[in-house]
């Protein structure tokens, strides 16, 4: 396995105008990076560009210390899955794994070896006599997994491997993806649009916006500390809720204000900050619609609000809330008895405030915006 950074990597189509405008970034040899955003982000480009399927414009890649910028893909030892699997209906599951090395003319001993340990690796014996055309859509993306494996490759790159699969079968192979990864470390590189497939499958994740890099960290990281307005958006299900609001520190007393009859006390670990970037200034604070309560015994900040929209969720169901200083997205343990058109208190904590400038998107506790 080997170790991945792009360096400025730049794509333009018609020499002008640049699709990916300069793009650094790592993948640590034997982890998973997901690329994530939303269509025509950039990401199947970025994933093409390291595969060799499309030419850079500029800049370098590099595998270990090899630049392979201008190597085809056959050269750079990869491997792709693919989003509709690819594989040869008429051929058995067995011949469609040893494909790649048939090709090759591998001797047949080497190949029932190889074939043989993806096999017990996927846990594909018991079917492997069978025609692919045969098996479940699940079944049939794990033999496309284990005829990229059976190569060896320097590294392996999923194109949206899912998004074909019903919704139980999209959370058991996700499960068997993550372990192989794992298992195996092998350097892997995930392309989706799917927050969830990312979050659950890879060690960090790169969210991508307009061909532009916004922030790449943990998972967890991500979640906690977005870097910006649009990661604070995009990851999290619902989204934040992003409310307007200013700081301003009158008589030694920090507060945070909601409008012109809202305010809050602004935490004494986040004020230095706060004021050194935005006291005056318009800002957004952002908000999880976990950690809004409904009807608390007790908070800090309490709303009094007008259920727009109740929608149950099984074990947990979202309201949507009209309140003074904006809509807020709730979403608490089921079941929650209200309606539309009934009034609810809200309860907020600032220590779950997330604070960016409202001109830049910026988050303005970090240590560079």
């Amino acid at each position: 396995m080997k170790e991945v950074r792009l360096e400025n990597v730049t794509k333009s189509y018609d020499g002008i105008n640049l699709a990916i405008p300069g793009i650094s970034l790592v993948c640590p040899r034997g982890e998973m990076l997901a690329l994530l955003g939303p269509s025509g982000c950039g990401k199947s480009t970025t994933l093409k560009m390291i595969a060799g399927i499309e030419a850079i414009s500029d800049g370098a890649i590099f595998f270990d210390d090899m630049d392979v910028s201008d190597m085809d893909t056959a050269s750079r030892n990869v491997a792709m899955v693919f989003e509709d699997y690819a594989l040869y209906p008429h051929l058995s599951v067995f011949d469609n794994i040893a494909f790649p090395l048939s090709v090759r003319g591998m001797p047949r001993t080497d190949i029932g070896e190889r074939v043989e340990r993806v096999l017990k690796l996927l846990g594909l014996r018991d079917i492997s006599s069978e025609k692919v055309q045969q098996l479940s859509g699940g079944a049939q993306q794990r033999v496309s997994i284990g005829r990229a494996l059976v190569r060896e490759p320097d590294l392996i790159m999923f194109d949206e491997p899912l998004s074909h699969l019903d919704s139980d079968q999209k959370v058991q192979l996700r499960t068997e993806i993550k372990r192989l990864q794992q298992t195996s470390k092998l350097t892997s590189v995930l392309v989706t649009h799917d927050q969830n497939e990312a979050i659950s499958m890879a060690d960090r994740i790169a969210v991508m916006d307009k061909g532009v890099l916004q922030q790449v960290d943990t998972p967890s990281a991500i979640y906690n500390c977005p870097a910006n307005i649009f990661v604070a958006s995009f990851i999290g299900e619902p989204p934040m809720n992003l409310l307007d609001a200013f700081c301003s520190n009158v008589s030694a007393e920090p507060r945070t204000h909601f409008g012109t009859h809202c305010d809050v006390a602004t935490g004494e670990q986040v004020w230095p900050q706060l004021a050194r970037r935005a006291e005056g200034a318009a800002i957004v604070v952002g908000i999880r619609p976990e950690h809004v309560t409904v009807n608390p015994l007790q908070a800090t900040l309490v709303l009094s609000g007008q259920v727009h929209a109740h929608e149950p969720g099984g074990d947990s169901d979202v309201l949507t809330v009209d309140t003074p200083i904006g809509r807020i997205v709730v979403e608490a343990p089921a079941p929650i008895l209200l309606v539309e058109g009934d009034t609810v208190q809200l309860g907020l904590e600032p220590e779950y405030f997330h604070y960016f400038c409202k001109e830049t998107g910026g988050n303005l506790l970090l240590e560079t915006l």
